[in-house]
């Protein structure tokens, strides 16, 4: 079988995709991969470095606020767009797939689009509660529309209700497999309570400035304290912390980092996680069944990170602390409850846990397959 993946712009458009796409090659060798981009974009690193051929399409967003600097974007993103149905067309026949699929960002729009329009069998997948702008345009012509979130059907407007499919995020299996005792053992958190916290890869200045005050407030003491900064912000992050008179290098219950890259390992080992509520974070949230403090951003299109959040907080499976309410003090008083009642910690990862969906990968493979099929 030959697969043509249309992703970009954000890590969380592209990792599902590669996902999918280790997932089928490892169950059925000898499928074909091609994944098509923007040569600007994340993915013309992330794919090739996952070690799948990679073909550009340029492509440009429309920027919704208007400004001097913003029309001439806009004007640009028209005239490529323009040009964007030839270069489509040429990437679709010179491969000539059996699917053509996308999960998201604006560079997936225009190859799912004339895919369809070519007569090949199509698929798009929306990770988000809130389905952004592409999947919304691509809704009613795709073959298959396939949710990582039940709730976001009622924001889609789809005739045929039986080409809707929930599936949920692709997950890597280390984040459900990862075990709990052992983690913490080989962190040395012993029987304290383990808060972990991050903001993005890039970092979060105002969850930073934040955490810093929840930090002078345990100490480190009763708490395990993982934290990562982001790449941009972790001098000032050390910076803050000086300010308060606290040095992690004197504290073996603090850890401070850039980034977290053994994500599933400080998982098993959290207690309470306190993150941005992108997509992909939230499926391992569930995965992993844990208690969390959702800090939506509200720097996301259609404030999609906030309809996020509120699938878990209206099943009881997170507590959320908006941006505009959130200071050093308010999250001290969430957290300050939340860690005196281990019942409602149990409670809020078990509601987590229940709404995991851990078979996704095969969940989608086997819509694809079926599809391919027909």
């Amino acid at each position: 079988m030959k697969i043509l993946f249309a992703c970009g712009g954000t890590a969380g458009h592209i990792n599902p995709a590669l996902s999918v796409a280790d997932s089928l090659c490892k169950r059925y060798p000898g499928t074909e991969v091609l994944f098509a981009g923007n040569p600007n974009g994340m993915e013309a690193r992330l794919v090739p470095k996952a070690g799948y051929p990679f073909v550009p399409i340029e492509v440009a967003g429309i920027q919704r606020k208007i400004n001097a600097k913003n029309i001439a974007r806009n004007a640009k993103a028209l005239w490529l767009l323009a040009k964007s149905g030839p270069t489509a067309a040429r990437i679709i026949k010179d491969f000539d797939p059996d699917i053509v699929m996308g999960t998201g960002g604006y560079v997936s729009g225009p190859i799912v689009r004339k895919a369809h329009q070519l007569g090949y069998k199509t698929v798009t997948h929306e990770q988000n509660a809130f389905p952004g702008v592409t999947t919304k345009l691509l809704a009613p012509n795709v073959d298959r529309l396939l949710l990582a979130m039940s709730g976001a059907q009622k924001h889609l407007k789809v005739k045929d209700t039986s080409k809707v499919k929930v599936t949920g995020n692709p997950v890597r299996e280390a984040v459900f497999t990862a075990d709990r005792e052992l983690s913490r053992m080989r962190m040395g958190i012993e029987d304290r309570v383990c808060l972990l916290s991050f903001g993005g890869s890039l970092g979060a200045r105002r969850i930073n400035e934040a955490i810093a005050d929840v930090i002078k407030w345990h100490g480190g003491d009763k708490i395990h304290h993982i934290h990562a900064t982001g790449s941009y912000d972790y001098e000032d992050f050390l910076q803050m912390l000086a300010e308060r008179g606290i040095d992690p290098a004197d504290n073996d219950h603090l850890d401070v980092r850039e980034y977290i890259d053994n994500m599933p390992t400080c998982l098993a080992a959290a207690d309470i996680v306190i993150c941005r509520s992108g997509a992909i974070t939230l499926s391992e949230l569930q995965c992993a069944g844990k208690a969390s403090i959702l800090i939506p951003s509200p720097n996301v299109a259609e404030n999609h990170q906030y309809h996020n959040a509120m699938e878990l907080v209206e099943r009881g499976a997170a507590e959320i602390l908006e941006e505009k309410d959130l200071s050093g003090q308010s999250l001290i008083e969430m957290l300050d409850k939340l860690c005196e009642d281990k019942k409602k910690i149990a409670s809020l990862g078990k509601s987590a846990a229940e709404m995991a969906i851990k078979d996704a990968n095969q969940r989608i493979i086997n819509e694809i397959l079926e599809l391919a099929a027909e």
